[in-house]
């Protein structure tokens, strides 16, 4: 086993700036050792509010913080805008693109991205949500539908575009549906003259049998009713099985429905990222079904006592029956751990293994409704809503952020304007989502298995 040296500037190799990553950086900056962030973008996104620049709600940047300036008072810290390719743990290395680093540690936060249950064929027509560009490329296809239903004369093909399928019916699922539902119901309603916006359908998949399936069944119960108020069609215990030529193919028992629509939006699950298999290749990590690595109770890989995996792409099962779910605080408090566990253990000292106290969860459906699980107290409504926006402000990296948020949220609520409503990119690229995707494919999947949603 590689134990922690105890040279003066011990190397510390941070892998990814999200939640963990970052966090473990941010912890470290006054502690005797040399830190390096290595990350392909330059900035952390704050992910849980993408889904509001995917609806016109916020900007990119207003949910972004470069890392050099949130790090830049870290004097021991260096940032590098670079990608690793591979691993050598018996030689502590990581392998970049252009060149290779020495580490004493390393701590693994990639994340996870969006998972199709092996037809990747429908990426093309069914963009997930985990990055700036998926959901620039959600909002251009949300907006482009409207805009195409407005010059459309055909009634059929007028109803497939403003048919919005999302697949997934988890907290991205429902936070999108219910955004795109007061979009039309309220924001664009007096926009268009050839269409009228509330009559757009906003259909919700779940393949369990019920939304929000990690939530107690009373607050799912909640928030579906409040998706009905929205006017959301919600369909339960409901697998797709095919996405292609302008229709989704579902089936709910023996039922199938053939749903014609333009824009379907995936939230369905997620796959790790790479490094899982680097690990698993190079060092023997064991991963899950999804591919995320089975840590030690104190975040390491067995054999590896200075590697470490944080966040999304670890499968922490030590703390109760099932896995730490993949959520912002705890791959907070992993970062903040192991760079305790590391000042410690270049004393002489350890830690206890880590633990997480989980503070609650919440998910929002759309303005005055949200639903909020502390443990000891499970509500929904206006106060829940009112938590979950202070939650998110608090949880902002920077202070411009949640200042310029705050004031956004603040006109949205009053105005019902979303002022990020832009259709970006080149109009060739818009023109092809009339194209018949069909070409997008090698095939039919229809002889594939379901996909359940969950």
């Amino acid at each position: 086993m590689v134990e922690l040296s105890e040279q003066k500037m011990h190397h510390v190799v941070v892998v990814g700036g999200g939640f963990g990553g970052l966090y473990a950086a941010k912890a470290l900056g006054r502690a005797a050792v040399k830190v390096t962030l290595i990350d392909k973008r330059n900035f952390h996104l704050f992910q849980p509010l993408l889904y509001q620049v995917a609806t016109g709600t916020l900007s990119p940047a207003d949910i972004s913080s470069p890392l050099r300036s949130i790090l830049s008072q870290n004097k021991n810290t260096q940032v590098l805008l670079d990608e690793v390719v591979d691993i050598d743990p018996q030689q502590n290395k990581v392998i970049l693109k252009a060149q290779e680093l020495a580490y004493d540690t390393l701590i693994v936060a990639t994340g996870v991205s969006h998972h199709y249950f092996g037809n990747d064929q429908w990426q093309p027509t069914a963009p997930g949500l985990k990055t700036v560009e998926d959901a620039l490329e959600m909002r251009r296809r949300i907006f482009m539908a409207f805009e195409a239903a407005e010059k459309e004369t055909d009634p059929e093909k007028r109803k497939a575009w403003l048919n919005f399928v999302i697949v997934g019916g988890g907290p991205t699922g429902v936070e999108l549906a219910g955004a795109i539902a007061e979009l039309a119901r309220h924001t664009l309603k007096h926009d268009f003259r050839s269409i009228d916006t509330t009559e757009a359908k906003i259909i919700l998949l779940e393949g369990l049998d019920r939304v929000l399936p990690p939530y107690a069944p009373e607050l799912s119960a909640k928030a579906e009713a409040s998706l009905l108020r929205l006017g959301v069609t919600v369909k339960t215990k409901t697998l797709v099985t095919n996405i292609e030529d302008h229709r989704i193919t579902a089936r709910q028992g023996e039922t199938v429905e053939h749903i014609p629509t333009r824009t379907v939006l995936w939230a369905a699950g997620v796959k790790a990222s790479a490094m899982g298999k680097a690990l698993e290749q190079r060092a023997g990590a064991t991963l899950d079904r999804v591919g995320r690595v089975r840590v030690e109770p104190d975040l390491s890989i067995p054999g590896y006592a200075n590697i470490f995996v944080v966040g999304d792409l670890a499968n922490f099962s030590h703390q109760g029956d099932k896995p730490l779910p993949g959520v912002a605080p705890v791959a907070m408090r992993e970062g903040e751990y192991i760079a305790r566990l590391i000042q410690a253990r270049l004393k002489g000292a350890d830690l206890p293994q880590f633990s997480y106290t989980d503070r609650g969860s919440l998910a929002v459906i759309g303005q005055n409704e949200a639903v909020v699980d502390l443990g000891f107290m499970k509500f929904s409504g206006a106060m829940a809503w009112l938590i979950w926006i202070f939650a998110h402000i608090y949880f902002l990296i920077e202070f411009d952020n949640k200042l310029i948020v705050m004031l956004q949220w603040g006109w949205n609520y009053f105005t019902s304007n979303r002022g990020a409503r832009l259709i970006t990119g080149e109009m060739s690229s818009m023109l092809t989502l009339d194209v018949d995707v069909k070409s997008d494919y090698s095939g039919s999947v229809s002889n594939k298995a379901p996909v359940e949603v969950n």
